[in-house]
């Protein structure tokens, strides 16, 4: 087994700056397309409901044939 490796504090205090940097960057980089997303989850959902509408009403429409054609 090898020895673990010592890190100095300043190698550790850099790293972490590095990584809240890197948060925050992030954050406000992105932060932006919030809305965008959320516009697209609403479409999806509407293009969801008219799916099922539309398979609903075809089924509707084939229950009906069925009927019509027995009659």
């Amino acid at each position: 087994m090898s020895a673990p490796v010592q890190v100095s504090p300043l190698i550790k205090t850099a790293r972490w700056s590095a990584l809240l940097i890197g948060i925050i960057y992030g954050k406000r980089r992105y932060d932006h397309l919030k809305p965008i997303a959320e516009e697209e989850r609403r479409i999806e959902e509407e293009e969801k409901k008219v799916r099922e509408e539309k398979e609903r009403i075809a089924k509707q429409l084939a229950e009906a044939n069925e009927d019509t054609i027995l009659k």
